[in-house]
């Protein structure tokens, strides 16, 4: 298949659908806006916060949105990914995205981070803020190494925010019996949901326009089908969609149908 050619076809200058969105054109929907206009307040208030929502619904692109709405000038914001690590490795990788010595015990690396982002604040004049990204993976006695590096000056002094961001198995982490002084920092948990039938309807219309069609080319039963099968989730509504464009764009069609659609599925998830 010709790129061009598909592009050409339904209007489109770039390729729709895809991961590669800028922030200014992501769908600004209330389902987002209002859990990062609170996310932010938080961090605002030097507080920290979580963010937990199911796979494919939009939390990487939240996160980058809210590290969009810190300034530089008054936020240093560090992400970091999490994986099943224990509690030295995570210091590590906190302390790479810090750019922080990396090497030492563990005790070596807390008292390292916990200066590094001291001094931002004091010496810096800007907010520390970490993002922890996949956090469902943490195991409980990890995430608790989050009290620690939240305690400035015997636990009197907001230095450092976090937010804690991922999947489902997050939130029964969090109430885990062991983690209730990580749970007592969190001053907001902010969730994302799959879209409704018309709010997927209306990301659909969104992401062709940003592409450059303003016609929509998915006819009448192309857009509930998209709908069914993707079940408003943002990833498999985006795969479907695409992969629809390109079997109508193969059969010589001007829009995608019901039936394109029901195609896609079988090849994405057979």
């Amino acid at each position: 298949m010709n790129q061009t050619d598909m592009l050409s076809r339904f209007g489109f200058h770039s390729l729709p659908f895809t991961r590669e969105i800028r922030v200014a054109d992501r769908f600004a929907h209330e389902v987002y806006e209002r859990p990062l206009e609170y996310l932010r307040r938080t961090v605002d208030k030097r507080m920290s916060g979580a963010l937990i929502a199911p796979a494919g619904t939009g939390k990487t692109t939240l996160l980058r949105a809210l590290m969009e709405a810190l300034p530089e000038s008054r936020y240093r914001v560090r992400y970091v990914k999490v994986t099943d690590l224990s509690k030295r490795d995570l210091c590590r990788e906190i302390a790479t995205a810090a750019g922080v010595a990396s090497a030492g015990t563990y005790p070596t690396l807390v008292r390292r981070l916990q200066e590094r982002f001291a001094n931002d604040l004091d010496v810096e004049a800007v907010r520390p803020v970490l993002f922890l990204d996949e956090g469902h993976s943490m195991r409980p006695e990890v995430l608790s190494l989050l009290r620690i590096l939240t305690n400035f000056d015997m636990d009197s002094r907001l230095v450092l925010s976090f937010v804690l961001a991922g999947q489902p198995p997050l939130g029964r982490l969090l109430g885990d019996e062991r983690l209730k002084d990580v749970t007592h920092r969190l001053a907001h948990c902010a969730t994302l949901r799959p879209l409704s039938r018309k709010e997927t309807a209306d990301y659909i219309v969104h992401r062709c326009r940003i592409a450059g069609n303003t016609s929509v080319p998915f006819d009448g039963g192309a857009m509930p089908a998209l709908y069914e099968i993707g079940r408003g989730n943002l990833r498999a509504t985006d795969h479907l969609a695409l992969q629809a464009l390109e079997l109508a764009h193969d059969a010589g069609c001007d829009v995608a149908d019901a039936q394109h659609v029901t195609a896609a599925r079988r090849l994405l998830w057979p």
